[in-house]
């Protein structure tokens, strides 16, 4: 199984990239990890927020193989402590079953057609971060269930 987080536009808040990276590189000892960021749309000025959501849900939707599991990472999703996460994808990896693809959306949130593809929605909480800040904590967060599965020194309960 492998896991990949795709993300609409850059990360481009220096602080935010170097945690990102951080957690995407002890990432890579436990699980195949990959991190695909599509560039922000351009010239949208014209455009309604549901124009924007379409237009990025055809550019993640390209990304995304018949066979993966799509997670959103939405307000409105699941919300899970650690080691339920923990939980969750230690259950994945023992069905050895599909690819997993977390999905962070730009700034007005997923349309229509990415609900509809997605099998399952989690939160980060019901506070509202950043679209770029929630990529680090969600980086972290997958990095934090790993040490939990592996029972590793990182978490504390």
């Amino acid at each position: 199984m492998k896991i990949s987080l795709i993300t609409v536009g850059k990360t481009d808040v220096k602080w935010v990239r170097e945690g990102l990276d951080l957690y995407v590189s002890r990432l890579s000892h436990y699980v195949p990890f990959t991190l695909d960021e599509i560039p922000e749309l351009k010239n949208v000025s014209s455009l309604t927020q549901d124009q924007i959501k379409e237009k990025e849900g055809e550019l993640v939707l390209k990304r995304i193989k018949d066979a993966d599991e799509v997670i959103l990472l939405d307000e409105r999703g699941k919300e899970l402590r650690s080691v339920e996460l923990a939980a969750f994808l230690e259950d994945k990896l023992a069905r050895g079953g599909r690819d997993l693809v977390f999905v962070i959306g730009g700034a007005y949130g997923f349309s229509g057609r990415m609900y509809d593809r997605a099998d399952a929605k989690l939160s980060l909480s019901r506070m509202t971060f950043s679209h770029q800040m929630v990529r680090t904590i969600f980086a972290e967060q997958l990095y934090r269930a790993f040490t939990i599965i592996k029972g590793e020194p990182y978490h504390h309960e």
